[in-house]
């Protein structure tokens, strides 16, 4: 996941890219860089000439906000009211928060606060008739009250209304929640998954959280940069660095228990692997072999990471290292650029990035047999794959076609290629864990930026930071 694999040639520093209801209710959810050029010349590197501006450039925060820049056509229709609040020490909205997080996965369309004919907060005071007059299939109905003891008490009503048969609306489901004041943003996560959930039939990824690296000019020196490896809810609210360095920060990939981060660090002045813990911030030092550092991959059971090193040579090759004992084990040994490894769902073999057919392309290798093929063919530059979680026969990737760097979904059992985005300076995509969402770094009127596009290309949705960069994100677990 968008691995920046560092290399370096005596004093000269460059930063090598690699081409770098149990069932749903209705059948209306949706379906299941150029930052490099490569220069295929014996001996050549590739060079992310647009990766170090992505690095060198805008200053950022960690604050995102979310803008739908395209929509699905397909949507279940729902609102959500404002709760009933009687807690004056807590500033979240939760169902503006719901809201947000049902309208921002492309399968809901809620309603705006604005056209709602009137704010029950019981389900007795619902006219099922009335609501579904403005075409609604469900409504969300609920409350917010402070205990005795200081905490929220929130309680939320799921409304069926378009099986509803008479005025009176069917409950779908209801539940109560007591949390610490500072939970309630994550309760109305959790409530926006479960609402998902019992809808769709499928997980949400509310809860979830994203790991991108921010990059912002030193207060008393703007000319050197502050480089921030932060840790987010999936919506870009309560964003903390989980650390902080004058030198860059590249390639976070979660771990499959979400416990842990695996990154590139050039803290010493040379690229070295990390993990951290993200509750304790505490940190290990995984790889700092001599040259080439890159590239970390969570094996599926958490036991071993996958990278890209290069051993003092000018080309990296793929190495698994056993986090328990520290063993190294070589999986390619040529003189093509291979990197980026991924690994698939069953931990028996690894997807990877290399030029040695003469252009970055996907290839797989086997950790049995070491036998390695040719998995993309169609265009000339693929990279930065990934399988789609829940699936073995489908990745995303980075494709260049006609209309530029795209982010795209290759089925391996059809051979057939799917473009998600339509074009731009477009780097690091990274599933959701239900697979329904791809978050990626692009570029947009000179600034870097977050977005998100659906695994069918019918939803994109933007999240710009306040003022500078947000590059290379990785989405966590469940």
């Amino acid at each position: 996941m968008k691995k920046y694999i560092p290399l370096l040639f005596g004093d000269t520093r460059s930063i090598v890219g690699v081409g770098l209801r149990a069932c749903p209710k209705r059948a209306t959810t949706i379906g299941s860089c150029p930052y490099v050029r490569m220069r295929s010349l014996k001996y050549s590197i590739w060079v992310l000439i647009m990766g170090l501006m992505t690095f060198f450039t805008t200053p950022a925060s960690a604050a995102l906000d979310i803008e739908i820049t395209r929509g699905v056509v397909r949507s279940i229709p729902i609102a959500i009211v404002p709760f009933d609040v009687n807690n004056p020490n807590n500033p979240n909205d939760i169902a503006r928060i719901i809201s947000n997080d049902l309208n921002h996965s492309g399968q809901f369309q809620v309603m705006p606060q604005s056209r709602l004919p009137q704010q029950p907060h019981d389900a007795d005071a619902v006219s099922a008739d009335l609501w579904k007059t403005l075409g609604l299939d469900d409504l969300v109905i609920g409350s917010a009250t402070l205990t005795d003891n200081g905490q929220t008490k929130a309680d939320m009503t799921l409304l069926d209304l378009f099986h509803s048969n008479q005025s009176t609306p069917t409950v779908l489901m209801r539940q109560s929640y007591t949390v610490a004041n500072s939970q309630t943003r994550a309760l109305a996560h959790h409530i926006s998954d479960i609402i998902y959930e019992k809808l769709t039939g499928e997980k949400g990824v509310f809860s979830t959280r994203l790991a991108y690296v921010t990059v912002e000019p030193l207060p008393n020196n703007p000319r050197h940069k502050r480089y921030s490896l932060m840790i987010s809810d999936v919506d870009g609210h309560n964003a903390k660095p989980l650390l902080t360095s004058t030198q860059p920060i590249m390639s976070p990939d979660w771990s499959p228990d979400g416990r842990s981060v695996a990154y590139v660090s050039f803290e010493t002045k040379l690229p070295q692997i990390f993990t951290s813990d993200v509750a304790t911030g505490q940190r290990r030092l995984i790889s700092s072999f001599a040259g080439i550092n890159g590239a970390p991959s969570f094996s599926p059971d958490s036991r071993s990471l996958a990278v890209a090193l290069s051993m003092g040579r000018t080309n990296p090759n793929i190495y698994i290292i056993d986090l328990g004992s520290g063993r190294l084990t070589q999986l390619t040994d040529d003189a093509a650029i291979n990197t980026e490894p991924s690994w698939a769902p069953d931990g028996q073999s690894l997807l990877f990035t290399s030029d040695r057919g003469g252009a970055p392309q996907i290839y797989s290798i086997d950790l049995a047999g070491r036998q390695v093929h040719r998995v993309t063919y169609l265009g000339a530059y693929n990279a930065s794959a990934m399988y789609l979680p829940g699936s073995s026969t489908k990745i995303s990737l980075l494709h260049r076609d006609d209309r530029g760097f795209n982010i795209a979904i290759y089925d391996l059992q059809s051979g057939t290629m799917q473009t998600l985005t339509q074009g731009g300076y477009i780097e690091s995509p990274s599933p959701a864990p239900n697979g329904r969402m791809i978050v990626y770094s692009t570029n947009v009127g000179g600034r870097r930026m977050l977005g998100m596009v659906s695994s069918n290309g019918q939803v994109n949705i933007r999240l710009p930071e306040v003022s500078g960069d947000a590059q290379a994100p990785a989405w966590s677990p469940y």
